[in-house]
């Protein structure tokens, strides 16, 4: 049976190596990136079942890349998260993300909702 793969992108690699870790000791394969450009390449060439997305980010930011996801796969799941104002979470859920975090996370939250997700 394939691992349940998760597209990690975020522009702090302290905050991916974070995810990384406490997705794979989860039991999920991650991927990452360090823009949105970047994951949206990753993804066109290798779909994920998840995506756990910053939202502040250079070149491509978390909002553009969640409309051009939504855009080009229908039924893509979009985690988004931040370390700026709540209401780029609230514009994340408008295009298209399922949930939404504010920065800095609480992982036992977050893994409850990435376990969530799969699941539905």
């Amino acid at each position: 049976m394939e691992p349940t793969t998760i597209l990690v992108i975020d522009d702090q690699e302290p905050v991916r190596r974070l995810l990384q870790q406490a997705l794979e000791d989860a039991g999920y394969q991650v991927f990452e990136a360090a823009n949105g450009r970047q994951g949206l390449e990753i993804f066109r060439a290798r779909p994920t079942d998840l995506v756990i997305t910053d939202i502040a980010m250079p070149e491509m930011n978390g909002l553009d890349l969640i409309l051009e996801l939504t855009k080009a796969f229908l039924d893509i799941k979009v985690i988004a998260m931040t370390g700026a104002s709540s209401e780029e979470l609230q514009k994340a859920k408008l295009l298209g993300a399922r949930q939404t975090f504010q920065k800095p996370l609480d992982l036992p939250t977050l893994l409850r909702a990435v376990e969530y997700e799969l699941r539905h």
